[in-house]
C-alpha cells in the first residue's frame, strides 16, 4: 500500500477520478436495489449516479490537460489511509431504506472530510488547491443530495415509502416473530407446570422447561422457514424469518423456565408466574402496536388461551 501523502499530484487526480467511478457505481446499485419498493428514492440515487458521473468527466478533463491520456489504476484499497466501504451495502437484497440513506451521506461526508484534511497536511501548493477542490466537489454532492431529496422526495413519497418500510418490518420480524413469542410463551406452559406440581423439583423442572423452550424454537424456525420464500409475499429470506421466529419462541419459553434454577419451590413458582403475565402483557401491547389489535381484545386473546393452558398443566401434573 502506498501512502496518500506520497502520491503525486496525478496520482491523486486519477485515485479521484476512479473515486468518482465508484461512488456512482455504488448509487445506481441503491437505485436497482430501491426501485421496486422506494421508487421515489431510487430516483434520487439515480440523479446522484448522474452527478458523480459528471464529475468524474470534468476530473477527467482535468487530468488530461495536465497528464495525457494515460489514466493510471489507482483505487481506494490501494491507498493507506483512504476511505473505505468494507460493507458492500449496495449489494444486499433486500436494502434498508434508512440504512442506505444513512450510508449515502457518510460516503459524501467522509469524502469530504478526508480531501479537506489531507489537503491541510500538504506541501505542494498545487496539490493542496487540487485537494481543495474535490473537498468542495464532495460538500457539493452533499448539499445536491438534500436538495434532490427535497425536489423528488416529497413529504407524501417519504411517507408512502415510510409507510412501505413499516409493513416491510411487520412482514419481516414482527410477525414471525410475534408468533414464536406467543407459541413459546403459551406452549410451553402446560408441559412446564405440569412437572412442576408433578415432581415439586425445581431442576428437573427447569430441565423439562429447556428442552419444551430449544425444541419448540428449533422446530418453529424450520416450520417458518419452510412455509415461504419470500418471493412473492415480500415477508423477507426463509433464513431470516426463520432465525427470528426461532429465537423469539426459544426466548419465550425460557422466560418462564429461568426462574426455576430458584432452589425453593414456591418462589420460584410465584416468581415464574409473574414473568408469564409479563411476557402475555408485552405480547398484547405488540399485538395491539404493529398489528393493529384494540388493547383489550389483544389482552384478552391472549390472557384466556395462556390462563387456559396455565391451568391445564398445573391440573395434569397435580392429578
Amino acid at each position: 500500500m502506498k501512502r496518500f501523502a506520497d502520491l503525486s499530484e496525478q496520482e491523486v487526480l486519477a485515485l479521484a477520478i476512479t473515486s468518482e467511478d465508484e461512488d456512482s457505481r455504488i448509487y445506481r446499485g441503491f437505485a436497482e436495489g430501491l426501485r421496486d419498493t422506494f421508487p421515489a428514492s431510487a430516483k434520487v440515487f439515480d440523479e446522484m449516479a448522474a452527478e458523480e458521473v459528471r464529475h468524474r468527466t470534468m476530473l477527467f478533463d482535468m487530468y488530461r490537460d495536465k497528464f495525457g491520456e494515460y489514466l493510471p489504476l489507482i483505487r481506494r484499497q490501494d491507498v493507506k489511509g483512504f476511505i473505505r466501504h468494507p460493507k458492500p451495502l449496495w449489494l444486499m437484497r433486500p436494502l434498508g431504506l434508512d440504512e442506505v440513506r444513512k450510508f449515502a451521506e457518510t460516503m459524501e461526508v467522509e469524502a469530504e472530510r478526508f480531501y479537506r484534511k489531507a489537503s491541510e497536511t500538504a506541501r505542494d501548493l498545487s496539490v493542496r488547491r487540487l485537494l481543495t477542490e474535490l473537498a468542495e466537489i464532495e460538500a457539493e454532492h452533499e448539499s445536491l443530495a438534500h436538495k434532490l431529496g427535497e425536489t423528488i422526495l416529497t413529504k407524501d413519497a417519504r411517507a408512502k415509502e415510510d409507510e412501505t418500510q413499516r409493513r416491510m418490518f411487520v412482514l419481516q420480524y414482527v410477525q414471525p416473530g410475534l408468533a414464536g413469542l406467543m407459541d413459546g410463551s403459551v406452549s410451553t406452559l402446560a408441559p412446564l407446570f405440569a412437572a412442576a406440581f408433578a415432581t415439586h423439583n425445581t431442576w428437573e423442572t427447569f430441565l423439562v422447561g429447556l428442552a419444551a423452550s430449544v425444541g419448540a424454537g428449533i422446530s418453529m424456525g424450520f416450520a417458518e422457514a419452510l412455509s415461504d420464500d419470500g418471493s412473492l409475499t415480500g415477508r423477507g429470506t426463509p433464513w431470516l424469518r426463520g432465525s427470528v421466529c426461532g429465537l423469539m419462541t426459544a426466548i419465550g419459553g425460557l422466560g418462564h423456565t429461568l426462574p426455576y434454577l430458584i432452589p425453593a419451590f414456591w418462589t420460584a413458582t410465584v416468581v415464574a408466574i409473574a414473568v408469564v403475565v409479563i411476557e402475555l402483557a408485552v405480547i398484547s401491547w405488540i399485538r395491539h402496536r404493529y398489528m393493529d389489535t384494540p388493547l383489550l381484545s389483544a389482552a384478552f386473546q391472549v390472557m384466556v388461551g395462556g390462563a387456559l393452558v396455565f391451568l391445564a398443566g398445573i391440573l395434569i401434573g397435580s392429578s
